[in-house]
């Protein structure tokens, strides 16, 4: 029998969102609050996995909008851990930073004005999730959502040992000079056609970046009429269409490099 164990509940439309993946025969999903660190600062992730595994898993690193932690990544760390993932939304911010509104703008900005904290706020999770005993070191993927997709993507450039990385409605961010030839991961970035925070320039910059690394395998995909945020339910913003193809393509996407 199929179930899920107690978690944090979800906003309604975040639970019905997640009821559209079901949960395998023998499966036993198990969601917590996770405690670590990063020098020094207290961090708190959420991980879910199928407990009933008996053997390392292929593992998903989730990165947060901006908005922190929350029901968002909850959410997708379920959907993935039902697909037979270990997920780990990780943390950052720290334990007590979730701001909402104009703070949450204010929040991101310290992280976009230091690029390098970002990266290695990612780092920490990464390293944090490859060490989990149910994991399989050499098959990890890191995915994110706005703030959390620039993240993800700026991880790439580090040159991480993830075998994907994948944005959803990120910043893209063309680095000058550019750094892009140290990304070892493949990319999959999913863009709304009608978000103002990823205008065409931006979009073609990252590819004229992209294109001088030869060696970079990437995908971008734009789905028309989306706008920033298109996959993250309960709003004015989300787009349902739009949100199923972006998930099919990363479900795809993850068959693809973990094979």
């Amino acid at each position: 029998m199929p179930t899920d164990t107690p978690s944090p509940a979800l906003s309604p439309a975040h639970q019905a969102l997640l009821e559209q993946v079901p949960i395998g025969e023998h499966s036993v999903i198990d969601a917590e609050a996770v405690p670590y660190e990063h020098e020094g600062l207290p961090l708190e992730g959420y991980l879910a996995r199928d407990v009933q595994a008996d053997d390392r898993r292929p593992a998903v690193l989730i990165l947060h909008d901006w908005h922190g932690v929350g029901d968002n990544v909850r959410m997708r760390a379920q959907m993935l851990a039902r697909r037979g993932y270990v997920a780990f939304a990780a943390d950052l911010y720290g334990a007590d930073v979730r701001p909402s509104g104009e703070e949450a703008s204010a929040v991101a900005g310290q992280y976009y004005r230091d690029l390098p904290l970002l990266r290695s706020r990612v780092a920490a999770g990464f390293s944090w999730l490859q060490q989990h005993p149910a994991v399989d070191p050499a098959r990890l993927a890191v995915i994110g959502y706005c703030f959390g997709g620039t993240a993800a993507l700026e991880f790439a450039r580090t040159g991480a040992p993830a075998r994907g990385v994948v944005s959803f409605h990120g910043g893209l961010i063309a680095h000058d000079p550019s750094d892009a030839a140290a990304i070892a991961a493949s990319l999959l970035v999913l863009n709304g056609g009608a978000d103002p925070v990823v205008p065409d320039t931006a979009v073609a910059a990252f590819q004229d970046e992209l294109r001088a690394a030869p060696h970079v395998d990437w995908q971008l995909t734009t789905y028309s009429g989306a706008p920033h945020a298109f996959t993250i339910p309960g709003g004015d913003r989300y787009r349902p269409l739009a949100d199923a193809r972006s998930w099919r393509a990363l479900v795809c996407f993850l068959d693809e490099v973990f094979a």
